[in-house]
């Protein structure tokens, strides 16, 4: 019996607070309010320090009558309780925005842009941002009345895909630092991260074989000549315009031709040695990609069911590098 009434009453106390304090699982889309619920706080170290300070004078005060010792004590404790209220309205009625979060390879920090503004006329010191899975906060920032400060958080990656962020903690302890005052929040933002490119990877076959084949269309149809870029074919240079420009110019040039290229390459994921696991195939293909753009080559990607024309661009990487980080996870499809 007593034990019903126990969880009976841890029940209504769950309710209770749920009320008014907001769910920790929860994430925050759009720009947020740190509201007074939202904000907690609690004495430092050196809080706890002053209030048995303060008690010692009290007990000093009673045991000899010292007048001056209580008007000492209740001085000190009158400014303790003022930091207490300026420490929360240091924190209080701020407003959080998430900013632009840009992808990154496997193994790079990604950078999530933390928006602070502060629309109130009071100016606001020594604001401290930070994960909450950090010991110590690292970045600190001042925001003046009716502006915004910017705070870059970063996060290290290790595999591919989606990242979300850690839950992010804002605290300050200005002006005097007896009281420590904090917010938690939740971005609604993630970070796509691009499998780590292979490093010594082969270089790109221009030829077809084993893990790429060069479709070679519409290489009759010359558009022009351009300066010759690494990896184009003996086939692919203009000999007659670097004749004309004579052996001293040591200039070269290739064949520019029709759809912005002399041959489109085809990445094939299943086309890539068997004793490569599906982790050093996407590296791989990583790899390719950054290497066929650098050359401006256009290019294909067959990627199990997916298929991307050949192309170049920044578009088309982007587009194959999502791919590549989202092949075999639910958010592929």
């Amino acid at each position: 019996m007593a034990g019903a009434r126990i969880g009976q009453l841890r029940g209504w106390i769950r309710r209770a607070s749920g009320a008014w304090l907001p769910r920790a699982g929860r994430l925050d889309s759009g720009e947020v309010l740190i509201s007074q619920r939202r904000v907690f706080i609690l004495p430092s170290k050196a809080g706890l320090g002053f209030a048995l300070l303060l008690l010692v004078l009290l007990i000093g005060s009673i045991n000899y009558g010292l007048g001056l010792g209580f008007g000492l004590t209740f001085l000190a404790l009158s400014c303790a309780l003022v930091d207490m209220v300026a420490t929360y309205r240091n924190l209080a009625h701020l407003r959080l925005q998430q900013g632009r979060v840009a992808p990154v390879f496997a193994g790079e920090e990604v950078r999530f842009e933390l928006q602070v503004a502060n629309r109130t006329g009071l100016a606001r010191y020594g604001v401290w941002a930070d994960f909450s899975d950090v010991a110590e906060p690292r970045h600190v920032t001042d925001v003046a009345p009716g502006a915004e400060a910017t705070v870059v958080l970063t996060v290290p990656t290790v595999t591919r895909g989606w990242l979300t962020p850690p839950r992010v903690t804002l605290s300050t302890s200005f002006p005097l630092g007896l009281f420590r005052a904090w917010s938690h929040w939740r971005p609604a933002a993630r970070a796509l991260v691009y499998p780590r490119p292979e490093d010594g990877a082969p270089a790109l076959p221009l030829s077809g074989g084993a893990g790429n084949s060069l479709a070679l269309g519409g290489n009759d149809d010359v558009a022009g000549v351009r300066n010759y870029q690494p990896g184009d074919t003996l086939r692919q240079l203009a000999w007659r315009q670097i004749a004309r420009l004579g052996a001293d110019s040591g200039q070269l040039l290739s064949k520019q031709f029709e759809g912005g290229g002399g041959a489109d390459l085809l990445l094939d994921y299943a086309a890539l040695p068997m004793q490569l696991d599906s982790e050093q195939r996407l590296a791989r293909l990583t790899r390719w990609v950054l290497d066929a753009e650098s050359r401006a080559l256009p290019y294909a990607l067959r990627l199990g069911g997916v298929r991307f024309d050949a192309a170049s661009g920044p578009a088309h990487q982007a587009a194959c590098l999502r791919a590549l980080a989202l092949y075999g996870m639910p958010e592929a499809a």
